[in-house]
């Protein structure tokens, strides 16, 4: 595998894993108890923290890729593995 390939799957697994870690940890001024910023919508965040976004981004897609090569060089789970549809007929055939 290139390292190209290997570099845009990372960014792939990153952008999911930081898309999907957004909601955690986030809390809204009601939750925290403080005062709620005229103007500003009622689920903002109070104290949004993209470091630590980052970080578990990180974290998550180094290790989802991880996984992702090992199992392309070892051959863990293929396509076949995960065919199980039926087969549709060949053309001419009913």
């Amino acid at each position: 595998m290139q390292i190209t390939s290997v570099a845009a799957i990372y960014f792939l697994f990153w952008v999911m894993s930081a898309f999907v870690m957004l909601p955690f940890g986030v809390r809204t001024a009601e939750e925290a108890g403080v005062d709620h910023v005229p103007g500003q919508a009622e689920s903002a965040p109070v104290n949004f923290q993209p470091r630590k976004l980052v970080l578990r981004a990180t974290i998550i897609a180094t290790v989802l890729t991880g996984l992702f090569i090992a199992n392309y060089m070892n051959g863990w789970v293929t396509a076949a593995d995960i065919d199980f549809l039926p087969k549709p007929p060949l053309a001419g055939q009913t």
